[in-house]
């Protein structure tokens, strides 16, 4: 046998076995470490507030039930299901792992197979020296040929892009529970709004009733000559502006309702709640300690992980200095004859591998070296002051509901006293001893002061959810997708955890821990 029909000889076997060997033996560029962030020991205003124990971190996920309101847990159920912005972050969420098979797909080799059957004539006048004509016969080649490709993955490029796409993806799912939390607290704040409005109004209608009273008795009394003219003005004045008041708070709650029906995924014109005014008093909420806010934040995982995502494209980067080795072989069938195509006298085949090296850039691989580093830098600055603004938004909301709790108290005394002041004024002006002007003062002071108290409720109501969203919600850094998650194919919405812990496959937990 010829030694061109011998298949591979024993040395191209033992350079292939050497090449897997080397395969993973060597990644450039810098290994991950979570960057260091400065987290205090406690909160400033965390004072007299419940520390969470472990426990309390076990079940959460639908957080808006410790408001205990069926109405409200009802209208947050819908958010997952129809919110379209929420839809949006779903399925970029899905791009993010399809990103992750296409990365990891540069690990194996490419095959392609192909056929052709060629009919063809060469030129009758081409080489020949002086006149003449020499007869070109027509000829068909009929070929299949196979070529196989595969770039080892000598210095980590392939594994680093993996790296990258990998935390980029589990990033893209943090800020799908970012966005969900967003739109689950912004909901809960419509709706405690709503309440508010429709508290106020109660306020008001009672006034308004109390008001024509005034004003019926205003009126008999300038009948039966004790009181003037003026009187019954003022009685009017004051019943018709507080008329008013109330059928302007109807553009807010109409527009509050709205925002609630796009929350839900409703068009407005279709969708409405019935009045009910505010009652509820904010939950005691358990806020644990700012280290565990690293772990309960969707926002702060989402940028550690581009952190992290950004650490290995340098890696991608430097791997340009490093030569491009590339094992190929080809071989097929080819005649040009097709009753001989399929037989064995018309295989070909080649394998060999190429090695090849830019020699002169004109420095294109070190400025994008120094932009990756600089996305890198970007990146945990990025991260860093999420985790600051994370600490500044529990702070906030902590001291907000401390210091309305303490407004709270003391404004319901104020209407304390202000309903007891009207009483009184109301008896003395029948009693003919002061001017109605006193009645009209002391009303308008009990009513406002009503209203304030229903305002700093809501004010309150909304804090808790802030403070909630601030915390984290209910989500933990568990949730993460680990590596085998992102690799598999998902073809429908992912399944929110909200709803209480995940399943137990599913609680893996992600190291956001230092890696070497």
């Amino acid at each position: 046998m010829r030694w061109a029909d011998r298949g591979p000889t024993g040395a191209t076997l033992a350079l292939a076995a050497t090449v897997l060997a080397l395969v993973t033996g060597c990644m450039v560029g810098p290994n991950y470490v979570r960057p260091p962030v400065i987290t205090p020991d406690g909160y400033k205003e965390g004072a007299g507030w419940k520390v969470a124990r472990p426990q309390d971190a076990a079940a959460r996920g639908a957080w808006w039930e410790v408001f205990g309101d069926p109405q409200l847990s009802a209208l947050e159920a819908q958010v997952d299901v129809s919110n379209q912005n929420l839809a949006v972050a779903e399925a970029q969420f899905r791009q993010a792992r399809a990103l992750v098979r296409e990365a990891r797909a540069a690990y194996f080799p490419t095959a392609t197979l192909g056929v052709g059957v060629t009919h063809s004539r060469s030129s009758s006048t081409i080489g020949l020296l002086s006149g003449g004509n020499v007869a070109s016969a027509p000829r068909t080649d009929f070929t299949l040929p196979l070529a196989v490709s595969w770039e080892p993955d000598f210095w980590g490029r392939i594994r680093r892009s993996v790296e990258s796409s990998q935390a980029s993806a589990q990033a893209s799912a943090a800020d799908l529970e970012t966005i969900r939390l967003s739109f689950q607290a912004e909901l809960a704040q419509d709706y405690f709004e709503l309440q508010t409005l429709d508290a106020q109004r109660q306020r008001l209608d009672a006034s308004v009733a109390a008001f024509a009273k005034s004003l019926e008795l205003t009126r008999n009394r300038y009948a039966g000559g004790v009181a003037s003219r003026a009187d019954v003005a003022q009685a009017e004045t004051q019943l018709k502006t507080t008329q008013a008041q109330a059928i302007d708070l109807g553009v807010q709650r109409a527009q509050r309702e709205h925002a609630i029906a796009i929350l839900v995924g409703q068009a407005p014109a279709s969708f409405s709640l019935p009045a009910a005014p505010l009652a509820a008093t904010p939950p005691s909420i358990p806020v644990g300690v700012p280290s565990e806010l690293l772990e309960r934040r969707p926002d702060i995982a989402a940028a550690e992980r581009r952190a992290a995502a950004a650490n290995a494209q340098i890696g991608v980067a430097e791997a340009a200095y490093f030569p491009i080795v590339t094992l190929s072989a080809s071989g097929g069938l080819e005649s040009s004859s097709a009753s001989q195509w399929f037989t064995w006298p018309s295989r070909f085949w080649s394998v060999g591998p190429s090695i090849s090296e830019i020699v002169f850039d004109g420095g294109l691989r070190q400025a994008q070296t120094d932009q990756a580093r600089a996305a890198y830098d970007a990146s945990v600055a990025t991260y860093r002051q999420t985790v600051l603004a994370a600490f500044q938004g529990v702070e906030d909301n902590l001291a907000a509901l401390r210091i309305l709790e303490d407004e709270a108290r003391v404004q319901d005394e104020a209407v304390k006293a202000a309903q007891q002041s009207e009483a009184l004024t109301t008896n003395q002006y029948k009693a003919g001893i002061v001017s109605y002007l006193n009645v009209i003062t002391t009303q308008t002071i009990r009513l406002t002061d009503e209203v304030t108290a229903v305002q700093i409720l809501g004010r309150r109501m909304t804090a808790a959810v802030l403070l909630i969203q601030a915390l984290g919600g209910g989500w933990n850094a568990s949730r993460l997708p680990v590596a085998e998650e992102l690799r598999a194919r998902m073809g429908s919405r992912p399944p929110s955890t909200e709803g209480g812990p995940p399943p137990a496959e599913q609680t893996r937990a992600h190291d956001l821990g230092p890696r070497k």
